[in-house]
């Protein structure tokens, strides 16, 4: 019986993925770095720590990645106020409601920080739906190290074989299926390039993850 679902969020729950790739730009701009979209790609589902990490490897640049992370946020918080584009995924809040409203725990396991998942919450009203909300940036690992879900299902206080996550990047699959939970591969029209090999199930819409549904993929898997 399905009794949690975890959630991603860039790319699941909300369409942020435009704003962080034109706030990533905007910051390899600014420090004259050219990142192709290979590259880009493979940073789908980390913490933006851990990608600047990369970048000052890769480039072997003199500025830290914590420079490179307040560089990035800062255009962030900018475009966060002023771009149109935000918005949540179509269909997500119906399926997190349609889930709250027949008993289902609702965790978010995001690889953004706090303060992103905290702003997002805020501006679409989603903390009365969920129990608990886990930052990839506040963890030693980050996806695909499975450290995230497995805290994330612990906080439920139900078994992972009762948990579903949904994510829909290769990262965030891998950490999933490392960790031993049902992963619902969400194929998101903003994550291109993504590997959905090591997912249970891969829906493109929210209402094929319909409570009501549910039984079809998530029971017949365990």
């Amino acid at each position: 019986m399905l009794k949690a679902v975890l959630f991603d969020m860039d790319g699941v729950i909300v369409d942020t993925e435009p704003l962080h790739r034109k706030a990533y730009h905007l910051m390899f701009d600014e420090v004259n770095i050219d990142v192709d979209n290979t590259l880009y790609e493979s940073f789908t589902g980390q913490s933006t720590i851990n990608i600047c990490k990369r970048l000052v490897d890769h480039f072997n640049l003199n500025d830290t990645p914590e420079h490179l992370v307040s560089l990035k946020r800062k255009h962030y918080k900018y475009l966060f106020t002023h771009d149109e584009e935000l918005d949540l995924i179509e269909g997500v809040l119906e399926r997190i409601k349609d889930f709250h409203e027949n008993g289902v725990k609702l965790v978010v396991a995001s690889s953004a920080s706090m303060i992103g998942i905290n702003q997002i919450f805020e501006r679409f009203n989603l903390n009365q739906y969920f129990t608990d909300k886990f930052s990839g940036a506040d963890l030693k690992k980050s996806k695909p190290h499975p450290e995230i879900f497995l805290k994330a299902a612990e906080s439920t206080g139900f078994h992972k074989s009762e948990c579903m996550v949904i994510e829909d990047s290769t990262n965030g699959i891998k950490a999933a299926y490392a960790a031993g939970i049902f992963c619902a591969g969400f194929k998101s029209k903003n994550s291109s390039g993504q590997d959905y090999t090591l997912a249970n199930v891969v829906v493109s819409s929210f209402e094929e993850l319909s409570f009501s549904k549910h039984e079809s993929f998530f029971i017949n898997s365990i």
